[in-house]
Order: structure tokens, then C-alpha cells, then sequence
């Protein structure tokens, strides 16, 4: 079982969407789990303190070290892998949500308000990333996409085990256009080269739909494409 645990100031945003349809399926299978530690619960005041201002000034307030140690400590087993979602952290892609996907447990560390204490990423050999070069809220949004990216390639969690070869990203392209019944809609139809049988010809079609759309729509994923297909 693939095992991922939440920490978070907010534990009533969990599971959210993530125990419905094949994410919930999968759930009651247990082929994974999902587990919320609430931050606050490791506090050391009467009062449940989690964040204090930050030294040199500045504005915004950061979640303690101690605290956030704590909530760590106690829950985590030894060399199981942690991820605090921060904006200054390696940018989350596809091929590290596969990797992602072999490990047995996930932690997941949500920051809110200016983010965490630097101490605790260095001494709990904390790894960053980052879902985009956008601000958000805070890191319970990040986690929800982390988890989603990362659960559908677990064997079990998908009706189509094939589904995840041929979508965006995988081959490093761009997916091509998809379509479905009915056959003409608003005067368009679905091009003919589907409707023909010849799955020669249309993985052909797919394929340089692929590249055109990759070409125009993100330059940075075709020039990689194209060193790729050289070697």
C-alpha cells in the first residue's frame, strides 16, 4: 500500500475530492491511504502557537521549527520521504510524479502565512518543490495536485493501465486532440483519418498532432523533444 500523510494547519480540507471516483475506489482497496496531521495538535502553549514573526523583520509570520518538528518526529518513520510544497523549491513535472510513485511513503508538508523555518528543511533533510512559479495560499492546493499526479501511476488506480502511456507528457509531447460521438457536432466533424481503421495512419495523425501542438504551444518541451529523438 502507498502510504501518504498531510501536514497541515488545516486538516478538514482532506481527502477533499481525493476519496471519490478512482482515487476513493482505490482508497477502499487500499491500494493507498491517506492520513492528516494537524500542525497545531504539537504546539507547546495553552494558546497552540504554531508561527512567530520572522528574525530581520519582514512581513508575514513563520511556522516554528520546534512545532513542526514535533508533528514530524512523532509521525514519521526513518528515511521515509518529505516534501515541504514551496514556490523556491524544484519544479514538480511528470517524470517526477512517476518517481514519486515508487516510493512507499509520501509526507507532505503544507506551509501557510511566509512558509517554515529554514532549520528544519536542512536538519529533517527536507526536500523542496514547487507546482509552478505562481504564489498561492497555501501548500494544501500544491498537495492535492502532488497527490493526483502521483496516484495515477499506481497500479490498481486506473481502469486503463495504458491510459497514463498515452497521455500529455509521457513520450514528451503534448497529447493530441480526442474526440467522441456524435460523430458531427455544430456543423464540425471528427476528422476522417479516425474514422477509417487504419491504426497505422492514425497513429501517425496522432503523432504529428502532437508535435505541431507541442511546437506552438511550449517551445521549451519541443526543443527537448528534438535532442531526445537525435539520440
Amino acid at each position: 500500500m502507498f502510504s501518504s500523510r498531510i501536514f497541515t494547519l488545516y486538516p478538514e480540507y482532506f481527502p477533499g475530492y481525493l476519496n471519490k471516483g478512482l482515487f476513493g475506489k482505490a482508497m477502499s482497496e487500499k491500494i493507498w491511504n491517506l492520513e492528516t496531521v494537524n500542525i497545531r495538535d504539537y504546539t507547546f502553549d495553552k494558546h497552540k502557537t504554531a508561527d512567530d514573526t520572522p528574525y530581520g523583520g519582514g512581513n508575514g509570520m513563520l511556522i516554528k521549527a520546534d512545532v513542526l518538528a514535533k508533528s514530524l518526529d512523532e509521525n514519521i518513520k526513518e528515511k521515509e520521504k518529505i516534501i515541504y510544497l514551496s514556490p523556491k523549491g524544484k519544479l514538480f513535472d511528470h517524470n517526477y510524479a512517476k518517481e514519486l510513485s515508487n516510493e512507499k511513503s509520501l509526507n507532505l508538508v503544507c506551509g501557510h502565512f511566509e512558509g517554515i523555518d529554514e532549520r528544519i528543511i536542512q536538519n529533517r533533510n527536507i526536500e523542496e518543490i514547487s507546482i509552478g512559479d505562481f504564489i498561492l495560499s497555501g501548500g494544501e492546493a500544491a498537495a492535492f495536485v502532488i497527490l493526483d499526479a502521483v496516484l495515477r501511476f499506481l497500479p490498481g488506480v486506473l481502469g486503463n493501465e495504458n491510459s497514463t502511456h498515452e497521455e500529455s507528457f509521457e513520450n514528451g509531447l503534448l497529447e493530441y486532440p480526442q474526440y467522441t460521438k456524435p460523430q458531427v457536432w455544430e456543423d464540425k466533424s471528427v476528422p476522417d483519418v479516425l474514422l477509417s481503421g487504419d491504426h497505422a495512419k492514425i497513429k501517425d495523425w496522432r503523432l504529428s498532432q502532437s508535435e505541431a501542438i507541442t511546437r506552438d504551444r511550449r517551445p521549451d518541451l519541443w526543443q527537448k523533444y528534438k535532442k531526445f529523438k537525435k539520440n
